[in-house]
């Protein structure tokens, strides 16, 4: 069965679909969405599949997002669309536009490559799993649980994000940790093109995250020969996060095709 994808709309205007990264949420680009929707674009901000509210699901591959991605469009009669992803929502664009190029009035992807990654992410796993969520009975018990295992107070009220209340009392995932967990091989899988593809694309990287690295700009510009390629330097891998104005701007002017 398909999943629900829940999602919000923003503005009126050319549209721009917006995906999170992992243990991400709409929400998380809502400021960045808001001022998008402001510049006269119409935003969909999208919950992927075992993510926010959208539905839980028992498999987790790229094909299976960007899947989602062209119902998604189909549904809501977009023929044509940008469309802007961050680390594992870049790796769902990335793979959509392999197949679908058509559809894709420009890519903008960020912090995030085509290869295939290294585990980063097996510390934030054990932290999220050594809360029993059963029995977890306040909001701030969980916060101490993710503090001893992670020293980013950052990425600890990142991960909060995802706790929420059962109606009936106590509380659950927003996510569905346990798919991911499992599936997280395929998470980190490289996208892969049959051939190059003419499409406009933008990257943006943060400065300080070594997710988007100088090696592999040639690899990206033999696939997607109309990238271009910027960095800011006082951002990490959540450059939404870390420096949301500069951030911004490098995305309008990607959206009109300005040199910056």
């Amino acid at each position: 069965m398909r999943p629900t994808l829940n999602y919000k709309t923003l503005g009126q205007g050319e549209p721009i679909l917006i995906l999170h990264g992992l243990f991400g949420m709409m929400d998380n680009w809502q400021t960045i969405g808001k001022r998008l929707a402001d510049a006269g674009y119409m935003v969909f901000l999208i919950d992927q599949r075992d993510h926010g509210r959208s539905s839980h699901t028992r498999a987790f591959t790229y094909a299976l997002l960007a899947e989602d991605l062209l119902h998604f469009m189909e549904e809501h009669w977009i023929h044509k669309a940008s469309i802007l992803g961050h680390s594992m929502g870049g790796k769902t664009a990335l793979t959509f536009l392999s197949h679908n190029s058509d559809m894709v009035e420009r890519l903008i992807v960020v912090d995030m490559g085509l290869k295939r990654y290294e585990d980063g992410h097996s510390d934030v796993f054990h932290a999220l799993m050594a809360i029993d969520i059963e029995a977890l009975s306040s909001r701030e018990f969980a916060e101490e649980v993710l503090t001893r295992y992670l020293k980013d107070q950052g990425t600890v009220q990142f991960l909060l994000k995802n706790l929420t209340r059962k109606k009936e009392g106590g509380f659950t995932w927003k996510m569905n940790l346990p798919l991911l967990y499992s599936e997280y091989k395929n998470i980190l899988a490289a996208v892969e093109f049959e051939h190059p593809c003419d499409v406009p694309a933008c990257f943006i990287r943060g400065g300080k995250s070594n997710y988007l690295v100088d090696e592999d700009i040639d690899q990206i510009r033999m696939t997607l020969p109309q990238s271009s390629f910027f960095t800011i330097p006082e951002a990490g891998h959540w450059v939404h996060a870390d420096q949301p104005d500069e951030l911004f701007h490098l995305i309008l002017n990607c959206m009109r095709g300005s040199s910056v």
